[in-house]
Formats: C-alpha cells, sequence, structure tokens
C-alpha cells in the first residue's frame, strides 16, 4: 500500500545516474520534491512517461520542483537510459538493497521485483502533500502531476 498524504516522506540516499549520492532531506527547507518512480529504464512506457516530463520539465522548473526519477536499475542503466533519451533531471538507482526505497514507499512490486508507476509530491517540510498510482502498465498523465503539483504549491506558499 503506497503511503498516504500529509505523512511524513521516508528519507533515503541513493546513487543518481553519475554514481553522486543523493539525499532526500538534503531538499528540506530548500526545494520541494516530486518522486517519480517507474518500473524500469528503456521499457516503451517508461521511456514514453519520462520524455513527457524531460519535454515539460517548466512545469517543475517554474514551481521550483526538484524532479527525481528513481527505479531498481543500476546507476549504469541510468546513465546510458539518461544520455539515450536526454534526460536533464537526476535518476536514481534503487538497485541494492533491491527497491529498499520502493518498499518504504509501498510501491515495489515483489512479484515483479520493481516498482509500480508512482509518484510523490513531498514539500520542504518532508510531508507527502500529493501522490498517486497507476495500474501495472498504464501511464500517468501529465493532467495527473498538474494537479498534484497544484496540491503542493499552496503548502510551499
Amino acid at each position: 500500500m503506497a503511503l498516504e498524504i500529509s505523512t511524513h516522506a521516508p528519507d533515503f540516499e541513493l546513487p543518481n545516474q553519475f554514481g553522486e549520492h543523493v539525499r532526500l532531506s538534503d531538499f528540506r527547507g530548500k526545494s520541494p520534491v516530486a518522486l517519480v518512480f517507474f518500473p524500469l529504464a528503456f521499457t516503451s512506457t517508461c521511456t514514453s512517461e519520462l520524455c513527457e516530463l524531460r519535454d515539460n520539465l517548466s512545469l517543475f522548473a517554474d514551481n521550483s520542483v526538484q524532479l527525481l526519477g528513481i527505479s531498481v536499475d543500476s546507476k549504469a542503466t541510468l546513465r546510458a537510459f539518461a544520455e539515450q533519451e536526454g534526460y536533464d533531471f537526476p535518476l536514481l538507482a534503487d538497485f541494492w538493497p533491491h527497491g529498499d526505497v520502493a518498499k518504504d514507499y509501498g510501491v515495489f512490486l515483489e512479484a515483479k521485483g520493481f516498482a509500480n508507476r508512482a509518484s510523490f509530491l513531498i514539500d520542504t517540510n518532508g510531508i507527502i502533500r500529493a501522490s498517486f498510482v497507476t495500474a501495472p502498465g498504464e501511464a500517468r498523465s501529465l493532467e495527473s502531476y498538474r494537479a498534484a503539483l497544484a496540491e503542493l504549491v499552496p503548502a510551499v506558499v
């Protein structure tokens, strides 16, 4: 079961596609975060979803929200994926221990070995202000992000 709105987002530290460690708590007091779990790099639905986010990065930047993608792929796989698709935002490797962060957020699919498509909008105090999860194989819409950002921005101001 995915974490609920108004709960404290579990802190984590994961390597990005360049091997640099990113800690969620480093954004506290500075920037809200859109945490976007996706199943696997290079798959069609994940690629199209992340390309749509790439093409609409201003939606997040205009609201001073840091976008973070996260999957169980290795940092090397995520680097190749980001370079191929031109992603200009961090992709985090929840590789080992396998899927621990996805498990903490209640979105790891044990039978499949990867995270479901789930997005969490976290305010500068580390509180989940909006979230949405789609059924396996179902893409998230840009409108879902717009609605989630609308929930987040009043909490920040």
